[in-house]
């Protein structure tokens, strides 16, 4: 080997070692591998368990269930999660739009990424009157807190019931906007009235 070929070698080594003592600096910079960003929000059954959700509900009977929040955006996020109440005709959140229904219920919680996040909720109907076609709800109770929501349902003579829907909507810290926006995520479950 001549001088010059030394010199090349020297060049290449010097390089690698010197990449390998900054790969711990650039990764906290440049992340080695981006997947998919996305939050998951799901309620599962007082047994901790995607089954045995509440559904025939009675007045002043406490029902339970658990709401979870799990972060997968890459990157410590703050979230909060908006607990809703609706009948079969009021507006529920879709893809892209929250329920236009007033929030009655909020948790927050600031998750690192990959941290998952999950509450008890303990809720239970006061004041429920029958009518002849329609069942009203004057009070909803949500963890100790009690809301008037004053909401009536119609009988649904396809399911033979009176129907209301307890759902949560996902809501996060945006850092471009600099304030909280809808996450497009929302999950329910109906609630029969009729016993």
């Amino acid at each position: 080997m001549n001088l010059r070929d030394y010199r090349n070698l020297f060049v290449v080594c010097s390089l690698g070692l010197s990449f390998l003592a900054f790969t711990p600096v650039l990764y906290g910079f440049v992340p080695l591998f981006v997947g998919e960003s996305f939050s998951e929000l799901s309620i599962l059954g007082p047994g901790h368990l995607a089954k045995d959700y509440p559904f025939n509900v009675r007045a002043n009977v406490e029902e339970s269930l658990y709401v979870a929040v799990g972060n997968h955006m890459g990157e410590s996020t703050y979230y909060r999660v908006n607990v809703k109440l609706r009948n079969q005709t009021q507006s529920f959140a879709s893809d892209t739009v929250p329920s236009m229904l007033d929030p009655l219920y909020e948790f927050s919680v600031f998750l690192l990424n990959g941290e998952k996040w999950e509450k008890l909720i303990r809720f239970k109907f006061l004041e429920i009157s029958r009518e002849v076609n329609s069942v009203r709800v004057r009070k909803l109770m949500v963890n100790d807190v009690i809301f008037i929501v004053d909401y009536s349902s119609e009988w649904d003579s396809e399911n033979n019931g009176f129907y209301f829907q307890l759902f949560f909507e996902l809501w996060l810290y945006d850092t471009t906007l600099r304030s909280i926006k809808y996450n497009e995520r929302s999950v329910g479950i109906w609630l029969n009235m009729t016993v």
